[in-house]
């Protein structure tokens, strides 16, 4: 098996996280937070659809973390999402993560709203 090493040339990649926490850049993000290529910020969760909509002309998809399991993101952000053009796709938090990484390595318009597990 061969491993890639991933580097990221001008943009902030999620380090970490725990319970209740994000590390991204260094630095540490308490609760819900939005992170891009150019760093993160701290988000509202569900109800803050705002703060994604604002992104809509540079991204091209957000991963919602949904915490430590799996759930639907409500309907209305959603299709608020896509309604700006913006694919959304919900997956736990790690796997969020994870994902927000690789594809931020490969120069995608990709964002990532987290919900703590």
């Amino acid at each position: 098996m061969q491993l890639n090493e991933i580097t990221f040339s001008q943009a902030t990649p999620i380090d970490g996280y725990g319970p209740g926490f994000f590390r991204v850049g260094g630095q540490v993000f308490e609760g819900p937070v939005c992170v891009t290529a150019s760093g993160a910020r701290s988000w509202g969760g569900y109800e803050d659809a705002e703060t994604l909509l604002a992104l809509a002309e540079d991204i091209d998809v957000v991963f919602v973390g949904t915490g430590a399991d799996t759930a639907h993101v409500p309907a209305e952000l959603r299709s608020g999402l896509e309604a700006a053009g913006v694919g959304i796709e919900a997956m736990n938090s790690p796997a969020a993560c994870r994902t927000f990484n690789v594809l931020l390595s490969e120069g995608r318009r990709v964002a990532a709203a987290l919900l703590p597990v």
